[in-house]
């Protein structure tokens, strides 16, 4: 059902250098900008945009908003450290197994890009 998740930016090409360090430490490709100054991620038939807004407004970080990105914890904790190195914030607490001998554990480690947007990355231990 998943098809595309766009956050906003007001500095394009500081979110370019962001999201390429994270998306290649994780195997992934470089983004793409496209005719409308939109920043492109495309994987596995899924989309990851980046814009800044169509209304000529302020990007703004939505506020209980959280984009998780599903990945194992070596490519979790890869992906920390390259989005702390390009402008990122490490935020809660370290990268990590939460509920530890549940059957629902899970790795997390979140990041918010240089916009604030808040970022997940996930893997489910069962």
């Amino acid at each position: 059902m998943y098809s595309h998740m766009m956050v906003g930016s007001n500095d394009i090409d500081r979110s370019k250098k962001f999201y390429d360090a994270t998306f290649k430490a994780i195997g992934g490709r470089e983004g793409i900008v496209d005719e409308k100054g939109r920043l492109i991620y495309l994987h596995n038939g899924g989309a990851f945009l980046v814009t800044k807004p169509i209304d000529g407004e302020p990007a703004t970080a939505g506020n209980g908003c959280t984009v998780g990105i599903g990945m194992t914890p070596e490519q979790a904790d890869a992906w920390h450290a390259a989005g702390v190195a390009a402008g990122g914030t490490a935020i809660e607490d370290p990268p990590g197994v939460r509920g530890e001998g549940t059957p629902n554990a899970m790795y997390l480690a979140y990041l918010r890009d240089p916009d604030g947007n808040k970022l997940c990355a996930l893997h489910r231990m069962g």
